[in-house]
């Protein structure tokens, strides 16, 4: 069944507010492709890509899923499942190759046709500034641990709300400034491959900065009914017992992984207890007058990625570590229950327990889940057909989790499943699939999985069905 033949079905059992927005994500550098065409250069996940041993198999973003080609064909897909909202994200070297003066026009183009596309199929569009590729320019300047970055940011977010404005109504500023900052800057294991606890903590502050004037420049362009937003992939965090030092080692983590961004961006200020944790790495100076108000500017919902929960025990971590502040005092450990192919836990009781949080800590902010999904070894049969049960059994749980906050209060407006598509799973390569449509990337051949079939039955039922 797909949503073109479904009806609604009042025999739903968990049935979702009315105006639930039922969407699907990707990310530009992750299905593009087209890495060398009409004016786009390097982003530093380019340059990365290409460092030896960096990438599972040396793959790279080049081709991708080759969606800048293939644009028509994936919306066909979308409005075949039914989704309300399709949240894309910008490739900032493809508008502005040097992280500086004017925009490409073709780099433009290729977002207004996208999005012409998404309107004129009743798709409405949700536009992501940065998804992790920074231009290459501006890293070799110093990336984000340099103050200037975040002013580029800014200017960045000005143009594409000249450009797109008009048409698109949400809008996000960052997604994931965690993975960007530490897994970038901290344990280098994704772009641009630093290992610096100080430029990871110094990156954090400027994304926060770099959020607030990017809302600045958005408020100021767009329509005053435009909806402005940031994603976060926080973290669920469970100390291994009740012990107190158990229970410090969570509040360590919750301090550098959550309050370090909803803090500055809800409440204007640092985390006390992070200082003191990272005074060995940095006394903050680089944090100047007025950037916490600047980083505190209001938004109009947060955006919640969530995968699987974090456990922590006191004691040293033996791996590298990007949680800077926590290295001596923090070990993680396993979840319990089956694991995706990335060896991720599968625990949707983290979603929840993250949602009914947020609602305590921040009432009367709508929230909205930006990423879902999971990553299994699917492959198409000798029929053509993609069978992944995991996956069905996985999105299942996290919705009825979704579902079940609501009911306890949670005020969440939507749920994107993360992917649309399979694609570059970044120094995972291709060797990852998140999405609910397979792509055979010799031959950019794509196929509705049965999660595609079973999301597009949740969304003309409304909810889950018994």
């Amino acid at each position: 069944m797909t949503a073109l033949d479904a009806r609604p079905d009042t025999t739903a059992t968990l049935r979702f507010p009315a105006g639930f927005r039922w969407g699907t994500a990707t990310a530009a550098y992750q299905i593009e492709g087209a890495a060398a065409e009409d004016g786009r250069t390097p982003s530093i996940w380019d340059t990365f890509s290409r460092i030896p041993g960096k990438v599972r198999n040396g793959d790279t973003g080049d081709i991708a899923a080759d969606h800048y080609h293939r644009v028509s064909e994936d919306i066909a897909l979308m409005r075949q499942l039914g989704v309300t909202d399709y949240r894309f994200s910008v490739a900032w070297p493809r508008v502005q190759p040097t992280g500086r003066g004017p925009a490409v026009q073709k780099g433009l183009d290729f977002y207004r046709r996208l999005v012409d596309e998404l309107l004129a199929a009743g798709i409405r569009p949700v536009a992501t500034l940065y998804h992790w590729d920074l231009p290459q320019e501006l890293e070799d300047a110093g990336g984000w641990p340099q103050r200037e970055t975040a002013q580029r940011f800014g200017e960045y977010a000005g143009i594409m709300a000249g450009a797109l404005g008009d048409r698109v109504a949400t809008w996000t500023t960052l997604n994931e400034p965690w993975c960007a900052a530490f897994l970038g800057y901290g344990n280098g294991v994704h772009a641009p491959g630093r290992t610096s606890p100080l430029a990871s903590l110094r990156a954090a502050h400027h994304f926060n900065l770099a959020h607030g004037w990017a809302v600045r420049e958005l408020r100021s362009r767009l329509p005053a009914q435009c909806e402005v937003s940031l994603t976060l992939n926080l973290h669920a965090v469970r100390p291994l017992s009740d012990s107190a030092a158990d229970v410090d080692a969570a509040r360590r983590i919750d301090a550098v992984g959550n309050r370090i961004f909803l803090d500055p961006v809800f409440h204007g200020r640092l985390p006390q207890d992070l200082v003191r944790d990272t005074a060995p790495v940095t006394d903050w100076s680089f944090v100047r007058d007025g950037d916490l108000e600047a980083a505190s500017a209001p938004i109009d919902s947060l955006g919640i990625n969530y995968y699987s929960p974090t456990v922590v025990a006191a004691g040293s971590s033996p791996a590298p570590s990007p949680w800077a502040g926590a290295e001596e005092h923090v070990r993680f450990l396993p979840a319990p229950g089956p694991r995706t192919a990335m060896d991720w836990p599968v625990d949707a009781e983290g979603l929840y327990e993250l949602l009914t949080r947020l609602r305590d800590d921040l009432p009367g902010v709508p929230l909205v889940i930006t990423e879902n999904g999971a990553a299994y070894d699917d492959y198409a049969d000798p029929s053509g057909a993609v069978k992944d049960p995991e996956r069905v059994a996985y999105l299942r749980a996290h919705l009825a989790a979704v579902h079940r906050a609501i009911e306890a209060g949670a005020d969440v407006r939507g749920y994107f499943l993360w992917s649309l598509l399979d694609n570059f799973e970044w120094a995972y390569g291709y060797s990852k699939r998140f999405g609910i449509v397979h792509v055979d990337f010799a031959t950019q051949r794509r196929t509705l999985k049965d999660s595609a079939h079973w999301y597009a039955d949740v969304i003309a039922r409304g909810g889950l069905s018994s």
